[in-house]
């Protein structure tokens, strides 16, 4: 069996599914695509990325691609270490919880998002950045309420589910991104205790083949 990430080292929806790979004890492959040159748009890579966007898992010659599609796929294909919980309710909580990090606050603060911003309504560096804070902290206030009612050790009780492997990348963006994330202890607190899990730690950014020092 071979299993192939396509993805690039910054793209937090890539370090979702490279968190999720390690969870299970999957061993894969990288093929980068540099989204600062357009290599994500290249016409191999839309043969089975249409949208042109990253990531994309293959395996044995399957493709999948968004990250939320691509995760499930891994729990249904590897079931243990689970990261849904038993019960039907605790897994509608634990993809909400997935949603709105990877559907409300992370869309907005995509690359292409931001470029948008710039070139066609012109917005300046200090627009931006309010931007930027302003969706991650609104998201943020919100998880933070359901991890106070849902969540111990990690989002969801006391395992690392779908949830922590979206939240985790979301952290390293606000962080990169000089977020005030003081109003958000708890999700800092998982974070801090993810990142003393392999499978977290060696899934972060810096720790990629592809990783270097240039802006994005």
């Amino acid at each position: 069996m071979t299993i192939t990430l396509h993805g690039y080292w910054r793209s937090t929806a890539s370090y979702r599914v490279r968190i999720a790979l390690g969870l299970k004890g999957l061993t894969y492959g990288q093929v980068t695509h540099d989204l600062r040159t357009g290599a994500q748009r290249a016409s191999a890579f839309l043969n089975f990325s249409p949208q042109g966007l990253v990531p994309a898992l293959a395996i044995d010659g399957d493709h999948v691609t968004q990250s939320l599609a691509i995760m499930e796929w891994l729990e249904e294909r590897w079931p243990e270490p689970a990261l849904l919980p038993a019960k039907s309710y605790d897994r509608a909580i634990v993809r909400s919880m997935a949603q709105l990090v990877a559907c409300d606050i992370h869309p907005l603060n995509n690359l292409r998002v931001l470029s948008a911003l710039r070139a066609n309504v012109h917005a300046s560096e200090a627009t931006i950045q309010a931007w930027i804070a302003h969706w991650i902290e609104t998201g943020f206030a919100a998880l933070e309420q359901l991890v106070d009612r849902h969540g111990r050790a990690f989002t969801f009780g006391d395992h690392p589910s779908l949830a922590d492997c979206c939240l985790i990348p979301q952290i390293y963006s606000a962080r990169r991104f000089s977020v005030d994330l003081s109003m958000f202890p708890k999700l800092v607190d998982i974070a801090a205790r993810a990142n003393q899990i392999d499978a977290f730690r060696l899934a972060a950014p810096d720790q990629q083949p592809d990783a270097d020092s240039a802006p994005i």
